[in-house]
């Protein structure tokens, strides 16, 4: 799908946001900083360029100003493992391994320009040079979780004809049980201290190599990533983005939801394999010179999370909600966090009594982004701006984000329909390409003028948007339509609940009634599970409509989720359905 974001765009998008020395407040970088040298393409003066790389335009940008003393001294990249191991690299330092690397790819590996590379790595060191090292050498990443199967990356292998895969010791079993089905994969690397047959080991490799490569000639619309959609219904779509939608972007839209500085160390604690790692601990905090912290966390453990909020000066944090509800469940004023000042959840929504409460214990806002693996972050609440609970705020810059019908008719503020991204005549740049090798999907995510995301929502008079559910999770009972995050939200107020989810349920009498999946607290015993249940439909109909109440609940150890922290809604429907 051919990118077009033209010049009198830009103007328009200036004239909605006009520039400023400051932004929230905050006065703006210097001059020297890379983000301000892009300040008249954000003004609509200068065409976006036709050639981009974010190794050579912006990686390697910064580590020239941090050659000149123009940088503070934080590292550029800082890693722990918990265990006592620990990895601070610089811009320059970024820079010189990313080059080793780029070579084992193109001088062993063989792999050119426009080449696809499976990468399934944990949050170790390796998955950042491996990034900086496919921008370098033109070359597609797709990332993957670890917590892949065998079938999923034999999936995933056939599907991209990926040339290339990295993993780690764990995983290379699992590759090699389906290696001979694909066809296309020619190398094997591995990450680890060990050896296996049939496998080259990545880090002896490139501590050999040599640290001279070129960056090679990209253009704006090349492919540079392939993301795996995370979605809760069929198979994954291959979802590409480009240099401009990954890498551009951020330098085009403003600071609207990390708002950094190079002085800014974030921690975004998204699975590898998700683009929110792409977004909150690649492109956009390195755009603005800023320090990515990672914690490798093999497991995501409250304690784990919050001694080091304690430990470490860390400025921002990034989480999905489910993480945000599970730090709640501790006494949080046994904590004092050395530097925390910005909280954001993204992924699905966040419950209010979340955020109230966590606002309430640690003086921290929990600031709501939205966005899909086809958009980035396409709303959010940004920093400085009125939060109002339950919502996700506003369209982001760059996005005409609209309520609109089943006929692309946007829809008057209060009014509920599909969330949907202006994509005529200009499609943003932003948007990923196309979903690839699948031109019926691709023509069936537009409708109209608008990419429609499939999720439902409502916006205010303010332009805040409120989310729904996804589409196919509403439930329509006795002809009411019914949202299961309201309900949810409803639910998880009562002490006794630490996570729900709402499906519909077949009912002779209503068609389908509202059914909740419960996951009691840990601080919470009772083997009375009958009266709980009423006391919790009571609970509902007091706190929302009384037509919302679960006629149905079930008591479960855990929900079904995504391996990105997604609950699979559509797994519990099935389920209740009789269709699995």
């Amino acid at each position: 799908m051919k990118l077009l974001f033209k010049l009198q765009t830009l103007k328009s998008l200036w004239t909605l946001k006009p520039p400023n020395r400051t932004f929230h407040g905050q006065p703006r970088l210097l001059a020297c900083d890379v983000y301000s040298q892009y300040e008249s393409v954000r003004r609509g003066e200068q065409e976006i360029p036709k050639y981009f790389n974010f190794a050579s335009d912006v990686l390697d940008k910064w580590s020239e100003i941090e050659k000149a003393g123009k940088r503070p001294s934080n590292p550029a990249f800082w890693w722990i493992n918990g265990k006592g191991e620990e990895v601070k690299w610089s811009f320059e330092e970024l820079g010189f391994l990313s080059r080793k690397v780029a070579n084992v790819l193109t001088k062993v590996c063989g792999l050119q320009k426009g080449d696809r590379i499976v990468v399934i790595l944990p949050r170790v060191p390796e998955w950042w040079l491996v990034n900086v090292a496919c921008m370098r050498a033109g070359i597609v990443l797709i990332p993957g979780t670890s917590q892949l199967s065998a079938k999923d990356i034999l999936y995933r292998l056939q599907a991209s004809k990926a040339t290339c895969i990295i993993t780690d010791g764990t995983l290379a079993p699992a590759v090699d049980s389906v290696a001979s089905e694909c066809q296309f994969l020619k190398t094997k690397l591995m990450v680890s201290k060990g050896s296996r047959e049939g496998w080259l080991n990545f880090t002896d490799l490139y501590k050999n190599q040599s640290a001279d490569h070129s960056c090679i000639k990209t253009r704006i619309q090349d492919s540079m990533s392939i993301f795996f959609t995370s979605g809760t219904t069929g198979s994954p779509k291959m979802t590409e983005h480009s240099q401009g939608s990954l890498g551009f972007r951020p330098l085009l839209s403003e600071r609207y939801w990390l708002d950094l500085t190079p002085s800014d160390v974030i921690w975004s604690t998204a699975d590898t394999g998700w683009i929110l790692a792409s977004l909150a601990s690649v492109f956009d905090p390195w755009v603005f010179g800023s320090c990515i912290f990672i914690h490798k966390l093999p497991q995501i453990e409250s304690a784990t999370i919050l001694n080091t909020l304690c430990r470490f000066p860390i400025d921002a944090l990034v989480g999905a909600p489910t993480l945000f509800r599970m730090l709640v469940q501790n006494d949080l004023s046994k904590y004092k966090f050395m530097n925390l000042k910005h909280c954001m959840s993204g992924g699905e929504p966040l419950n209010p009594e979340v955020m109230e409460q966590w606002k309430s214990e640690t003086g921290l806002d929990i600031h709501e982004v939205y966005g899909q693996t086809e958009t980035g972050i396409i709303c959010s609440v940004f920093k400085g701006t009125k939060i109002k609970l339950g919502s996700m705020g506003k369209a982001a810059p760059l996005y005409d984000v609209q309520i609109v019908d089943k006929n692309a008719n946007i829809l008057l503020p209060g009014q509920q329909g599909e969330i949907a991204v202006r994509s005529k005549p200009i499609r943003p740049l932003g948007l990923f390409s196309e979903y690839v090798d699948n031109p019926k999907k691709t023509a069936e995510s537009e409708r109209g003028d608008f990419y429609v995301t499939g999720d439902r929502g409502t916006m205010d008079e303010d332009g805040y948007f409120q989310f729904i559910g996804r589409d196919d999770d509403i439930i329509i009972s006795s002809g009411y339509r019914i949202g299961p995050f309201e309900v949810e939200s409803a639910l998880i107020e009562h002490p006794a609940v630490a996570e729900t989810a709402v499906v519909s349920s077949p009912d002779p009498l209503r068609g389908e009634v509202v059914k909740a999946f419960v996951v009691l607290s840990p601080t919470f015993s009772s083997t009375d599970l009958e009266s709980l249940t009423c006391d919790l439909q009571e609970h509902v109909k007091k706190t929302t409509a009384p037509y919302k109440y679960p006629r149905k609940v079930e008591f479960v150890q855990e929900l079904p989720k995504t391996v990105t922290g997604k609950i699979k809604r559509n797994e519990l429907r099935n389920k209740e359905w009789g269709r699995m």
